[in-house]
């Protein structure tokens, strides 16, 4: 057996890590920070057969080397690996149970009737910047506060939490070695869901914290916990993969002067590059975990050329592999290419742990693209393109900031 290939999130290309994955078979064995052992799924097939198979699964109870005690609570990614009892960690019909709750919330229907709440949003955030400096962290400014308002405006969570509710989940997603720093980062999440559900249980309101609290299914209403770990998932997944969406878009266009001209023209619609982008640069890089509950043979036939990922070991999704996957998107998957057709890519998932807010984020890029352009059609960056930070995660594929000149 070759050796793990060992992710460095500070090495800052994830186009490379995920050649590099990619090249070296369908499922690949990898070391994460911290010596913490697992295996990567790196081709658009074998992720979407694996996201579908029954023994591959969300429970932790499975993961071998964890209960055995060999990583610790302190290693950095143990908020996301094991994050407490919500749709994200259980399977068949509790899993059905909790996602059943939040799926309510983000029908297409439901959806579509934030879109003024996302207009006005947008407007407003662009009117700021446009009475503002040249210069501006985009990031700062605009892509993250679209979707944070958004999402903080459908649970009641005020304005005035939002900094603080970026400041913890960006310690969250990060991965730089500090197990005081993530324990205090988990407890800091924790206390802020927690006293939500507390405030929601004695004083419900019309928000969509007190409909997840009040509702009902067959099998149950969310107990606390249940209901502080949705709420914990639901402010991450309602506002980090639109972050990152925004940001990487942008910087695709910028890049790509003869899309974005493709697109202002009106010969290709903006539904386009969020798909192509979604593709091209995933917001999310490498999803944790799912857990092997028997021996399962990815790729080969009957036995014979396949890679076997043993019983109770950790498995990631790496979306910055499978995205640019050749066997899926042809000779030009490493191109941005809006004009792509069709653009079928996983970047949201598959299965029955597809993400439920993908409706969301798709309409919330789907209005802050094109007016973003249309209000400052010079938009530039105001730096290198080389000189882009990304943020140091082995997660979320983001930048650090996003310096622009407006106008």
């Amino acid at each position: 057996m070759t050796a793990p290939i060992a992710l460095d999130p500070l090495a800052g290309d994830n186009a490379a890590e995920g050649a590099l994955l990619r090249a070296a078979g369908p499922a690949v064995a990898v070391e994460l920070p911290g010596g913490v052992a697992a295996w990567a799924v790196t081709q658009h097939a074998a992720a979407r057969e694996l996201l579908t198979d029954a023994r591959l699964v969300k429970d932790a109870a499975h993961w071998a080397a964890y209960q055995r005690g060999e990583v610790p609570k302190t290693w950095p990614l143990i908020g996301l690996a094991v994050p407490g009892p919500s749709m994200v960690t259980t399977d068949g019909a509790e899993h059905r149970r909790l996602r059943a709750l939040v799926a309510q919330a983000f029908t297409p229907r439901r959806v579509e009737l934030m879109r003024p709440r996302v207009e006005e949003t947008t407007h407003a955030l662009l009117e700021a910047l446009a009475a503002g400096e040249p210069v501006v962290d985009l990031k700062t400014a605009f892509a993250f506060p679209l979707p944070m308002t958004v999402i903080c405006s459908l649970l009641g969570v005020p304005e005035s939490d939002h900094g603080h509710l970026r400041d913890l989940y960006e310690r969250f997603f990060g991965t730089r070695p500090n197990p005081e720093g993530i324990q205090a980062t988990i407890a800091g999440l924790n206390a802020f869901v927690n006293d939500l559900v507390a405030q929601r249980r004695s004083a419900p309101g019309d928000d969509l914290a007190s409909v997840l609290l009040a509702a009902d299914t067959e099998g149950g209403a969310l107990s606390d916990a249940e209901a502080a770990a949705t709420l914990r998932v639901i402010i991450a997944a309602g506002h980090e993969t639109t972050v990152n969406l925004i940001g990487n878009a942008v910087r695709a266009l910028l890049a790509h002067p003869d899309q974005l001209a493709l697109v202002r023209s009106g010969e290709i619609g903006w539904d386009a590059v969020v798909e192509e982008s979604l593709r091209w640069t995933p917001p999310t890089s490498n999803f944790l975990f799912r857990f092997a509950a028997e021996a399962i043979e990815v790729g080969g036939v009957d036995g014979v050329g396949g890679v076997v990922i043993p019983k109770g070991e950790p498995v990631l999704v790496s979306y910055n592999a499978i995205g640019r996957d050749p066997a899926q998107h042809g000779v030009t998957a490493e191109l941005f290419d809006i004009t792509r057709d069709p653009i079928r890519h996983l970047s949201f998932g598959h299965g029955p742990h597809v993400c439920p807010g993908s409706p969301l984020a798709r309409l919330e890029a789907g209005v802050a693209l094109p007016a973003l352009f249309e209000r400052f059609p010079d938009l530039a960056l105001a730096v290198p393109d080389g000189e882009l930070r990304p943020s140091p995660s082995l997660v979320v594929n983001s930048l650090r900031e996003i310096p622009v000149r407006l106008f």
